[in-house]
């Protein structure tokens, strides 16, 4: 069984440390366990607790009302609230609980029931790339383990190819390509792999050669598809100085095709941009550039 600071609790779920406290102290919700040195900690179910607690509170419960509830009804209000995801922090927030569960079948009910709810592309944009952001903070401040995060984020990656390989079934490929990569020490594929999706419904030929591509293939690729653009994704922990001579040497290397960027550093760091870059923002700002590429033939 996982146990988790204080500092954990409020990582994973976004309720400030005196805001537990107080709970704690005025309603006694979610008492925490003590070392021997007297220093509180949490466990697994503490923390699935306090979840509950914050989307019943969050959807106008009084914090007076959920102290009264036991741990059935406390679950029980919760799913009912998860069933119908009509704010996104509620699919965000039972999208948490099938990570650290490990649940797939919890996943599949809240990205379905989302779908249904938001579409394909608005659950991936306003959901779970937020999502994905939030985990991927969790993972690099040691707050979940590096399997949780795999896990839920190869679940994500087969929602999006089942979309790819429907696409493709149904409208074939075009002719005009667009390369899509990650550079060298890039891993988080899942943004990617969405605006692959977009290209091909906007009738491009997708080359995917995924996570980590060094400059030299990249430059052979280009050489033999003869691709109109590039389109790369920028997640991973970077500096902006990096990020722009990364830029710049692309730019050197492949003076004439445009490249199209998009990612959490992005949009961080707002890095300087060489000539013919553009900054993907969405899907329907893509499908824009798309649009003015396909005018320039």
């Amino acid at each position: 069984m996982a146990t988790y600071s204080i500092k954990d609790i409020e990582k994973m779920s976004g309720i400030k440390a005196h805001t537990i406290r107080m709970w704690e102290r005025r309603f006694g919700l979610v008492i925490p366990k003590r070392t021997d040195t007297n220093i509180r900690y949490y466990s697994d179910e503490d923390l699935r607790n306090i979840l509950n607690i914050s989307i019943l509170n969050q959807n106008g419960l009084k914090i007076s009302k959920i102290a009264k509830l036991n741990k059935e009804e406390l679950r029980d209000k919760v799913a009912n609230l998860l069933d119908k995801p009509d704010i996104y922090s509620h699919v965000i927030d039972a999208l948490l609980f099938s990570m650290l569960e490990l649940d797939e079948n919890s996943f599949n009910n809240s990205f379905n029931n989302a779908l249904k709810e938001y579409g394909f592309e608005k659950l991936i944009e306003n959901i779970m790339f937020p999502f994905l952001e939030r985990i991927g903070i969790l993972w690099q401040t040691d707050t979940i383990k590096p399997a949780q995060e795999h896990f839920i984020v190869n679940l994500l990656r087969q929602k999006i190819i089942v979309k790819i390989q429907k696409e493709i079934t149904s409208n074939g490929q075009g002719e005009d390509k667009i390369i899509f990569f990650l550079p060298e020490g890039e891993l988080h594929e899942v943004g990617l792999l969405f605006y692959s999706y977009i290209a091909r419904q906007q009738g491009y030929e997708v080359i995917y050669l995924g996570a980590s591509v060094p400059l030299e293939d990249l430059k052979e690729v280009e050489r033999v598809t003869n691709a109109k653009a590039f389109f790369s994704s920028f997640v991973g922990p970077v500096e902006k100085a990096q990020l722009e001579n990364m830029f710049i040497n692309l730019r050197e290397n492949f003076p004439e095709k445009p490249f199209y960027v998009t990612g959490y550093q992005i949009r961080e760091l707002s890095p300087e941009m060489p000539d013919n870059f553009h900054v993907i923002k969405s899907s329907s700002d893509f499908r824009a550039c798309l649009l003015e590429l396909d005018e320039s033939k």
